[in-house]
């Protein structure tokens, strides 16, 4: 129940004893969010050199988020090996939460070759998955959730902006499409916003202007963000206008 905490040699006599008895998966529970990743491999490892025993069976890891360490711990966990890891959709759970499934899948895939592991997971339905469990639970999604939050794939510095539309993946370790994301990467318009940024939302919603009237609109803009935390697409469209009808 709290192997992380328990006495390592008790925990090493109760999995010996389990699986005499035919257990074929030993779950290692973290159930407090209480160890550090080293802590977590270091029992795997540990039991597998006590417990030769323990290769015939599946080791498990259960993490919980209390000191915010679920995913690195899981990540510990199947890096020393473990080949199943207990997770929730969102994180929900207990207290803090439980492992993200989402954050651990998505890591798998990013360091696949690092990890030397790969899971079988069908990514591109998780968006979908997630927003359905945060509607079914009642429990909101945050804003800067890892791989699901609104904020995930948003851009509102100005040099973050400039560097996603020349490459994406200067500012993304994640393409937002593996996760069946329906809107993608976002340029999000603010007080730190810079000129490529204002200039390729105004692009993606079909404005024309012309070079001085671009600039006109990207004054505006600046004003109007310096005052606003963000400038929705109908402000940009009334300060393109705007910018118009000065020429």
């Amino acid at each position: 129940m709290d192997a992380t905490r328990a006495d390592p040699a008790f925990v090493a006599e109760l999995v010996r004893a389990v699986l005499a008895a035919g257990a074929g998966t030993i779950n290692l529970p973290d159930t407090v969010g209480f160890a550090l990743p080293e802590q977590v491999a270091g029992l795997i490892r540990t039991l597998r050199a006590q417990v030769p025993e323990i290769e015939a069976a599946v080791i498990s890891f259960h993490g919980q988020d209390d000191l915010g360490l679920a995913t690195a711990n899981s990540l510990a966990a199947i890096a020393a090996g473990a080949r199943q890891v207990e997770v929730t959709i969102n994180a929900i759970g207990e207290r803090a939460g439980n492992t993200s499934l989402e954050e651990d899948v998505l890591a798998l895939r990013v360091h696949a070759e690092r990890l030397g592991v790969r899971c079988g997971v069908d990514t591109t339905g998780i968006y979908a998955l997630s927003a359905l469990v945060a509607e079914r639970s009642g429990i909101a999604v945050p804003p800067n959730k890892a791989i699901v939050g609104r904020n995930a794939f948003r851009h509102a510095s100005g040099i973050h902006q400039d560097g996603v539309l020349k490459q994406r993946e200067t500012y993304e370790v994640i393409d937002p499409a593996w996760i069946g994301h329906p809107i993608g990467s976002e340029i999000v318009l603010g007080k730190l916003s810079g000129r490529a940024g204002f200039a390729a939302r105004v692009a993606a919603l079909g404005l024309a202007l012309s070079e001085a009237e671009l600039e006109r609109a990207f004054r505006r803009f600046q004003r109007v963000a310096a005052v606003s935390r963000e400038v929705a697409d109908a402000q940009l469209r009334e300060l393109c206008a705007e910018a118009a009808r000065a020429a």
